[in-house]
């Protein structure tokens, strides 16, 4: 089998690591069959799509939506390398899944409105799939209705007119989308269970995503929670482009 890519923006050794670790857990993948570019750490290289299986996207903490002038040179460079590749994947529809900044990222790309109306704190959120999203071959087998993880500063205010809606919540109402066949993106964090969320409220204390002092507070919330539906979409998207 080809290897799937993973592209990932984290600064934090521990939050990179949990979070490549999550992805192969849930994709069911061995290290080899995922590979892995830390982005803020190396510019992207060429990459010759035909390698791979298809590309994942992990989250960030860089929100597209921010000033440009508020925005670091890292993350300027990141955002124009994506925007790069997306180019290619787009016109391609080459299989590609963003977690969370792939909303704002592929949303932007697309000409979606990207900005903090729709912004969720860490919490578990009920996502419901649109009849598009029952019908989706990633989505298939997962009830209408499932528990999330999410916790974003930007989200998608209008959708493109590209995408096609898959799930939704109360809270944002874009909550996954596809653009052609084969390319997504989802608001909510797939590759999340129960540790990894208390692990990323750790290493975000001070980020912005909620009031430091209440860390502690979001770990129970997380603790009590039982999110375990979501997943299922990083396994049917390696079934479905895993290629030789």
């Amino acid at each position: 089998m080809k290897p799937f890519l993973l592209l990932a923006t984290r600064a934090e050794d521990y939050a990179a690591d949990a979070e490549y670790q999550s992805f192969l857990r849930y994709c069911g993948l061995a290290e080899g069959e995922l590979r892995r570019i830390r982005l803020e750490a190396e510019p992207l290289p060429t990459l010759d799509l035909a390698d791979y299986s298809g590309i994942l996207l992990g989250g960030s903490p860089f929100n597209s939506s921010d000033p440009e002038e508020s925005k670091t040179e890292v993350q300027v460079r990141v955002e124009r390398e994506l925007g790069l590749l997306l180019d290619r994947v787009v016109p391609e529809d080459y299989p590609f899944l963003g977690a969370c900044y792939g909303v704002g990222t592929l949303g932007r790309h697309q000409g979606a409105v990207i900005d903090t109306t729709y912004a969720e704190p860490i919490s578990a959120v009920e996502v419901t799939l649109t009849d598009d999203g029952a019908a989706d071959p990633l989505l298939a087998g997962l009830p209408a209705s499932f528990a999330a993880y999410v916790g974003h500063k930007e989200a998608c205010a209008t959708l493109p007119a590209s995408a096609v809606l898959l799930a939704s919540s109360a809270t944002c109402p874009v909550q996954m989308f596809r653009v052609g066949k084969n390319v997504y993106a989802t608001q909510f964090h797939p590759e999340l269970d129960v540790d990894a969320l208390v692990g990323r409220i750790s290493t975000y204390r001070h980020a912005g995503y909620f009031p430091p002092e209440q860390a502690d507070e979001y770990m129970e919330r997380a603790r009590a929670t039982m999110v375990d539906q979501p997943e299922a979409i990083l396994r049917a998207f390696v079934t479905r482009y895993a290629r030789g």
